[in-house]
């Protein structure tokens, strides 16, 4: 067993342990994870400012912020509403008790990723600064994309076994299949 595999049972361990100390850890997870989404975007703004770059301005971006904003809400949103009618959350430590298959996940395995994305990017734009757009948007999603792959993946193998190969078969990771 390598030290991946020990992570990822680590978590199942979690999800499946103490209920009390998943309810009390879950907000503070919540928490620590839009608290690194706002230093990534603090962080961008900073080095916009140390490198002198220009702000982006102008009304299209607002048009083109909320051409990837919105859609990036009710992406992330629906995912959480799946979550949610399953009594589970989008946080790994209190993850839904079953494999969520359906709605947006019968597309995409990893719909709130590009919800984030598309979120991050929107904000970017509406802050006119090219450093969260090119950098500091994308490398949130691109860490939490190694999680999944390395992490979650095999956590949610361990969990739900042949039921998720099945799925991981059927629907792919990022890009949305546009059937069913």
């Amino acid at each position: 067993m390598n030290a991946l595999d020990e992570f990822a049972g680590s978590i199942s361990n979690i999800v499946k342990g103490n209920k009390i100390r998943r309810i009390i850890m879950t907000p503070f997870a919540a928490l620590v994870f839009f608290g690194l989404i706002t230093l990534f975007i603090l962080a961008g703004l900073w080095i916009d400012k140390l490198l002198a770059l220009p702000s982006l301005t102008g009304l299209w971006i607002y048009i083109v912020s909320a051409i990837l904003f919105v859609p990036g809400v009710l992406i992330a949103g629906q995912s959480l509403l799946q979550f949610i009618r399953v009594r589970g959350t989008p946080v790994p430590l209190s993850p839904p008790p079953k494999l969520i298959t359906t709605g947006i996940y019968s597309y995409v395995r990893n719909p709130m990723i590009i919800g984030g994305l598309l979120i991050l990017e929107g904000v970017g734009l509406l802050l006119g600064s090219l450093s969260v757009i090119v950098i500091f948007a994308p490398l949130p999603v691109l860490l939490y994309a190694i999680f999944i792959r390395t992490v979650e993946e095999r956590e949610l193998e361990m969990r739900f076994g042949e039921e998720y190969r099945e799925y991981k078969k059927a629907v792919p990771r990022f890009i949305p299949r546009l059937y069913k």
